[in-house]
Formats: C-alpha cells, sequence, structure tokens
C-alpha cells in the first residue's frame, strides 16, 4: 500500500482548491480505481449470470476443439 501525501493549493483565503500529488501517487491512485471499476462490473455480471457451465465440461470441450 502507498502512502499518498498530496499537497494543496490553497486561495487567498486559506481555502484548499486543488491537490498535487506524485506521478508514482497518480499511477496508484488510478490503478486502484480501475481496480475497483473491474470488481464492480464483475460483480454486476455473477449476479446477472443465469447460464453456467461446469469446468470440467468446458475444458473437456476446449480440448476436443484442439484449444487446450
Amino acid at each position: 500500500m502507498l502512502t499518498i501525501n498530496p499537497k494543496y493549493i490553497i486561495d487567498d483565503k486559506g481555502e484548499k482548491t486543488a491537490a498535487v500529488l506524485t506521478m508514482k501517487e497518480y499511477d496508484f491512485l488510478i490503478k486502484c480505481l480501475e481496480d475497483l471499476e473491474d470488481i464492480l462490473e464483475m460483480d454486476s455480471v455473477v449476479e446477472t449470470a443465469t447460464n453456467f457451465r461446469d469446468y470440467q465440461e468446458i475444458r473437456s470441450d476446449l480440448q476436443k476443439e484442439g484449444k487446450l
């Protein structure tokens, strides 16, 4: 886990208006968001899936087709 240490840009009222990250921190956060997006999509697919096949059946079919 990477520690995020943003630097803040503040306006003349002392309020934070933006955050600056290192490229390492930015890349880490983007990767985490992409992973989360994948997980949420997979959860959605699992919840709506209705036609499951047994692993051994799929493996057998792939072997017959010469793909394994």
